[in-house]
């Protein structure tokens, strides 16, 4: 395999887990907020805060492993992305950060605060919205290069459909997957009020994911013509991800094998998401940007490969260690420790 096929292949393994374990924290803030405003709080806040409380801290470590290795890989996208981002990417820096102070003083009365529930539980909502924008702009349109200038059309970026199918597709799939793992963890504390809220959530929140992903896929036809086309050649893929989410969906519904269920939302967003990146393929940013010209020289590629697999393997032994003593300990999961 090419360099630069191993390269955008481990980076977008390392977005892939970001998606997910991002997705789960990020909604359960929102799912905190909301129960207050409505009045469910007392009913699933305790197994909320027992998830979060261990996995907060190394959630962000799949972003940062993605964006150092997407400039060291291929240092042109810094170049281009560099001016489109600074306003999405600040903003979601600035999330990030409240986000963090949440927690940093969650022990010191900040739950409490009825602004500070708001900032928290928003940020699950607009931080996935901001990050959308970098899978957006890769499409094309919304930067334009003159001579060696390069000049982002943000007026572009907010007036186009495709740009706001994959702001409400980023919304949305992060509550479902929260909701989703979030009922299968409240069946194993079993408490039986919070998974049925829970439940209640992954269900609602199913509906909409999947209208906004077709959503994106008519408005991309639109968009980038090119990218539609080689998305229908993998039609198969996004086929079994239907699969999964319908799978997961049943098993939601008759309150079987929840586990089973988290999984098949996993796979679904798998298929998905690898299928999306795959049709891609080999653009970084269309037009100017792809795989082969974008590519650092060959030995520090290399060396950036074994690097980032080999923090693979320490990243996955930690996660591994952190559900077996945390996420997965019956004890802990049920508030006996």
């Amino acid at each position: 395999m090419k360099l630069e096929l191993i390269g955008i292949t481990v980076l977008w393994t390392f977005l892939y887990g970001y998606l997910i374990v991002a997705s789960i924290d990020f909604g359960a803030g929102f799912f905190s907020y909301y129960s207050r405003w409505t009045g469910q709080q007392h009913v699933i806040s305790k197994v909320i805060d027992r998830y979060l409380s261990p996995v907060w801290e190394v959630t962000n470590v799949f972003l940062v492993f993605f964006f150092v290795g997407i400039v060291g890989f291929f240092p042109d996208t810094a170049y281009y992305y560099g001016t489109a981002l600074l306003i999405p990417g600040g903003i979601a820096l600035l999330l990030l950060s409240i986000r963090g102070s949440f927690y940093a003083f969650a022990n010191y009365g900040v739950r409490k605060s009825n602004i500070y529930m708001l900032l928290y539980g928003m940020t699950g909502l607009f931080i996935p919205a901001s990050l959308s924008t970098v899978l957006t702009i890769s499409e094309g349109g919304f930067i334009e290069k003159k001579g060696d200038q390069i000049h982002f059309l943000p007026w572009k970026l907010f007036t186009s459909p495709y740009s706001w199918s994959v702001v409400l597709l980023a919304i949305v799939s992060v509550l479902f997957i929260s909701a989703s793992f979030l009922t299968f963890y409240a069946s194993r504390a079993n408490d039986k009020k919070a998974q049925k809220v829970l439940r209640q959530y992954a269900l609602s929140w199913s509906g909409p994911t999947i209208l906004s992903s077709f959503f994106v896929f008519v408005s991309l036809s639109q968009h980038n013509m090119q990218h539609f086309e080689n998305m229908v050649g993998l039609a198969w893929v996004f086929l079994l991800s239907l699969a999964a989410f319908l799978g997961a969906i049943y098993l939601i519904w008759k309150q079987k094998a929840l586990g089973w269920a988290f999984i098949l939302v996993m796979f679904q967003f798998a298929f998905a998401f690898y299928g999306y990146g795959i049709s891609h393929m080999p653009y970084l940013l269309y037009p100017y940007v792809t795989v082969q010209s974008a590519l650092t020289e060959s030995v520090m590629g290399w060396a950036l490969v074994m690097a980032f697999i080999a923090g693979l393997f320490l990243l996955i032994p930690s996660l591994y260690l952190l559900m077996r003593l945390f996420l997965f300990n019956a004890s802990y999961v049920q508030g006996k420790k």
